[in-house]
């Protein structure tokens, strides 16, 4: 082995005689330097934009949230509350009620989900930072933020006492309705503040505090719709769902922020993989050159080859020479292209090379694992290219 691989260092570093294999064998280390150069930029990339992406369902997500699988609500206790907060890696408990309502502001209508939560919401979750005008709402007041999109619809300015944002939910009850206006309760609230999230958020929900909703929709003592949770850093997730289980002991499920987000989750996944798929055919055809680069090489080496082999070489290892030659070239050069998508994502990151719009640098992030995947993709994917061109070492002897 260890002559084989010295042979074919000498043959991968020294130049033919034949000007013309130099130029293939350049061409074949160029193409595999530029194909896992691409590869891990572009997993960089989609690195980037997945957790950017995931920032803004991070931000407003709970790292476990409780919901009730057949009723728009259940009851939680004040023991049971208590039960929750003093399970082991929970650090955070708040109560949301939540109901689709009827927005008005002055002459405009619009249709929304209005999410009502306590004190202990902006604990829970960064939501509070995500507001780009005005400021979060106070306890225990008629206060609102609303979602960019949603505030650009009804045309909402930020504390605009002249003009209340009205919030109206059907009255529950039985028969026709003869007069409209006994047909909905409303509260009058002040939008305080704009937040900017995901774009279904924005469109769709607005933010207030639970002793609205309460008056509301007269809900029962301890009545909600969902319960959401910080954890600690030590916390045992399925525990702790099996605990909060038993605990409120009604038809409820746990989520936590992936279930939450299936869906993003999936897609961000298989978009990840289609593009690996896509680059990993492009390393595939660079490596069609080093295939012919070793073919030619073998060529040009078949004096050698016949007198290694009347020194004894048996045909194994006159064929681990040429393995061993086109194992280095797409090592190598899938360590030089690692190396410079390495320095350019660097300077994505430091110095904003490219930008996604005017105020926001393209997203990349350097991950161990898409440097794990590059290097063992152009490893396994050269040692097999390596193979089938050895392999013609046969039909020379």
């Amino acid at each position: 082995m260890k002559v084989s691989l010295y042979i074919a260092k000498r043959y991968l570093f020294s130049k033919s005689k034949h000007n013309a294999i130099n130029i293939i064998s350049s061409i074949a280390a160029l193409g595999v330097v530029a194909s896992t150069f691409a590869l891990f930029v572009v997993l960089s990339v989609f690195s980037g934009l997945k957790e950017f992406s995931l920032s803004f369902t991070n931000a407003y997500d709970p790292d476990l949230k409780v919901m009730p699988t057949q009723n728009k609500r259940f009851n939680l206790t004040e023991n049971q509350a208590q039960e929750i907060s003093d399970l082991p890696g929970v650090a955070v408990v708040s109560r949301v009620l939540q109901e689709r309502v009827l927005l008005q502001f002055k002459d405009k209508t619009a249709p929304a989900y209005f999410k009502a939560v306590d004190s202990n919401y902006t604990k829970i979750n960064t939501v509070s930072n995500q507001v780009i005008y005005g400021e979060w709402f106070g306890e225990n007041l008629y206060q609102v933020v609303i979602g960019t999109r949603l505030q650009r619809d009804l045309s909402v300015g930020i504390r605009d006492y002249a003009g209340l944002l009205n919030i109206y939910v059907p009255k529950p009850g039985k028969g026709q309705i003869l007069d409209i206006n006994q047909a909905f309760k409303k509260a009058s609230t002040s939008v305080v503040g704009v937040f900017n999230l995901t774009e279904e958020l924005n469109q769709n929900y607005i933010i207030g505090d639970i002793t609205i909703a309460k008056d509301l929709l007269n809900t029962r003592t301890g009545e909600v719709s969902a319960v959401e949770l910080k954890l600690s850093s030590k916390a045992n997730e399925a525990n702790l769902v099996e605990a909060i289980t038993e605990i409120i002991q009604a038809p409820i499920e746990v989520k936590n922020r992936i279930s939450l987000n299936d869906s993003l989750h999936k897609m961000l996944n298989t978009e990840n993989l289609a593009v690996y798929l896509i680059f990993t055919l492009v390393i595939i055809i660079a490596l069609f050159n080093v295939i012919g680069s070793i073919s030619m090489a073998i060529l040009d080496k078949r004096e050698h080859v016949k007198v290694l082999y009347n020194l004894g070489f048996t045909k194994g290892k006159l064929m681990n020479i040429f393995f061993y030659q086109g194992a280095l070239m797409s090592v190598l050069g899938g360590i030089i292209g690692l190396i410079l998508g390495l320095i350019l994502v660097f300077l994505q990151q430091q110095f904003s090379l490219i930008m996604f719009t005017p105020n926001l640098a393209y997203p990349v992030k350097i991950e161990v694992v898409n440097i794990l995947i590059v290097l063992i993709t152009i490893s396994l994917l050269g040692a097999l290219a390596s193979r089938i061109a050895a392999s013609r070492v046969k039909k020379i002897i």
